[in-house]
């Protein structure tokens, strides 16, 4: 075990590095910058600017410079907003989408695999295909649109939820229940499938044949094995989901993570952009190696084949 957590760990360490690498040069290599267009008027002025966040020495040099800074924790000033770093930057607006992301997290699990499980014990029955078609239209329907129809219908035709901010109980409603639905129709329609295959496996069939109840041998022995899938995914879901969603932020105004990105993005702030890219691909990283670790304890086999 401590071999295969090891293994894990330089693999992940390993994609961090060519994450920063490859965003760090992409960005240089796009056209236009920070300073470029109608943002400064004067060219002594856009040079100065260069100069002092650096952009004006070899790209190769700068990238050694970010790289130190960067093992010091130290993520940069953003290049646009005066007076801001990066740091202070997610500082601020991760716990924003680290809240409504929970919340979202914590009904897309207990409800997708309670969801799964009912349909896959009454399957074909009208529970069953009820929330299948559901299920497919949460994957299918893409989120932006997901947001116009709750706004239009619950904020502006029934006057009833605050289609901005993050302030009550009802202001979590509708990002909570735009953020989930490809999640949520993605766990339920997983959970059903996996448990459907699990109860047609032989140990299934001996344990019933033994005499144990049907309860008995859907939670102690089915259960176990059709939950790995989402264990496994369960990792990027919570990365993805606590760092924000880009449009459900920036639908319903709600100041996290994913709007400043959107920002940055927009400004060509390089460093709010690598900085959040960076933040964004550890935590997803991170988050696939607990889900290694968590899975080859689960399921020995794994750490074995490895």
């Amino acid at each position: 075990m401590p071999k295969y957590i090891l293994n894990r760990l330089i693999y992940s360490l390993l994609t961090i590095f060519i994450v920063i690498t490859v965003v760090f040069f992409l960005m240089r290599l796009l056209p236009g910058g920070p300073f470029d267009g109608d943002k400064v008027f004067n060219e002594n002025l856009k040079k100065n600017l260069e100069a002092k966040f650096g952009l004006n020495k070899p790209l190769i040099q700068q990238y050694t410079i970010y790289l130190g800074n960067l093992l010091k924790g130290d993520l940069g000033p953003s290049m646009v907003s005066s007076g801001r770093t990066v740091n202070s930057i997610i500082e601020k607006s991760f716990p924003v989408s680290a809240k409504l992301g929970i919340v979202t997290i914590i009904i897309i699990l207990i409800a997708g695999i309670n969801i799964g499980i009912l349909s896959a014990l009454n399957q074909n029955k009208f529970f069953d295909r009820f929330f299948m078609v559901l299920a497919t239209i949460g994957v299918t329907v893409p989120s932006f649109v997901m947001c116009a129809f709750l706004i239009y219908f619950f904020s502006t035709t029934l006057r009833i939820l605050p289609s901005t901010g993050l302030t009550s109980f009802n202001h979590y409603l509708m990002p909570c229940i735009a953020l989930s639905g490809y999640s949520l129709a993605f766990v339920s329609r997983l959970m059903r499938s996996r448990l459907l295959d699990v109860l047609t496996e032989d140990y299934i069939k001996t344990a019933r044949a033994k005499g144990e109840s049907y309860a008995g041998v859907i939670f102690k022995h089915a259960l176990k094995n059709a939950i790995i899938p989402i264990v496994t995914y369960t990792g990027p879901l919570v990365a993805g989901i606590l760092t924000g969603s880009f449009v459900i932020e920036k639908a319903f105004a709600i100041p996290g993570l994913g709007r400043e990105f959107v920002t940055s993005i927009t400004n060509r702030d390089y460093t709010l952009i690598l900085g959040v890219t960076i933040f964004y691909s550890i935590f997803v990283i991170a988050m696939n190696f607990i889900v290694d670790v968590v899975y080859g304890i689960i399921d020995p086999r794994i750490r074995l084949e490895r």
